[in-house]
């Protein structure tokens, strides 16, 4: 039996480490528009020069989903395929591998696909994607390991600190008023993914130490244990670091990984900016 982990680029890794044996990883990449330039969210993008163009614009930058043909050729190779997409909240793309399944499906019965709307992006995608791949090394038969992620994903959280707001705003998301604010008072934005995929205000936090404090703060109050966390991160791996250290002063075993997001995760955090994925009780 062959498997294969897919993720659009709501997820941070082009690549997983260790992979389980017969196993394989591919990134279904979306693609972000600024001004009439296109730009594809895979290993060769230079995400900062994505971003200096985004800033230099005054018009509102967007993102497209994959297509359900991009997903279909993704399918191919493998038995067992699960499938990791960004919230569908915020992107079409979870449609898209659906209405791929289902065609894909009728040329291949014999496959088994399992397409799971992550119901965030950044960390939260990336721990979900890690997950699958311990599952698959633990020898649980596909059946098993639709169990067990469902069960997982109802124990993870997303947790987002924004120190830029351009985006929002630009979009119509967000008041140019609080933007400005955002910018001229240090205020950072500090929220989380609801249960139906919503990015949703905690609290304002003035600084980084308060926003430091106040990412603590919702971590625990949510049910931090001691989980896995992991921190994507535009651009703001001091923050990361003094979190980490915050962390593993209350719980020495935690295991929290740091990685730079991807060109749609830095798009949606922009500069300054992090998407947290953690575990909770």
């Amino acid at each position: 039996m062959t498997w294969k982990i897919i993720a659009d680029s709501g997820c941070d890794f082009q690549s997983l480490d260790n992979l389980a044996i017969d196993t394989t990883f591919e990134s279904v990449p979306l693609t972000i528009q600024i001004g009439d330039e296109v730009f594809v969210d895979n290993a060769d993008l230079d995400i900062d020069s994505m971003m200096e163009k985004m800033y230099a614009t005054a018009i509102a930058s967007k993102s497209a989903c994959p297509s359900p043909d991009d997903y279909m050729k993704a399918y191919e190779g493998a038995d067992n395929i699960f499938v990791v997409t960004i919230t569908g909240t915020l992107s079409g793309s979870h449609n898209s591998a659906q209405v791929a399944k289902k065609i894909y499906l009728e040329e291949h019965p014999k496959a088994n696909i399992h397409v799971i709307d992550s119901l965030s992006a950044g960390g939260e995608v990336d721990l979900i994607v890690e997950q699958l791949n311990h599952f698959i090394k633990q020898g649980l038969s596909f059946d098993e390991i639709v169990q067990a992620i469902t069960a997982y994903q109802a124990k993870t959280k997303l947790l987002f600190v924004l120190a830029k707001v351009d985006n929002l705003v630009k979009n119509g998301r967000l008041s140019k008023l609080i933007g400005t604010v955002v910018g001229l008072l240090n205020i950072r934005m500090v929220g989380e993914a609801s249960q139906d995929g919503k990015l949703e205000l905690l609290q304002k936090a003035r600084g980084g130490k308060k926003a430091l404090a106040s990412a603590i703060d919702e971590v625990l109050k949510a049910g931090y244990k001691g989980g896995k966390i992991i921190i994507a991160h535009r651009n703001n791996l001091k923050f990361c670091q003094q979190f980490s250290e915050a962390i593993q002063k209350n719980f020495p075993e935690a295991q929290i990984s740091i990685l730079s997001t991807s060109g749609l995760c830095s798009f949606y955090a922009e500069e300054g900016g992090l998407l947290m994925g953690y575990e909770i009780d």
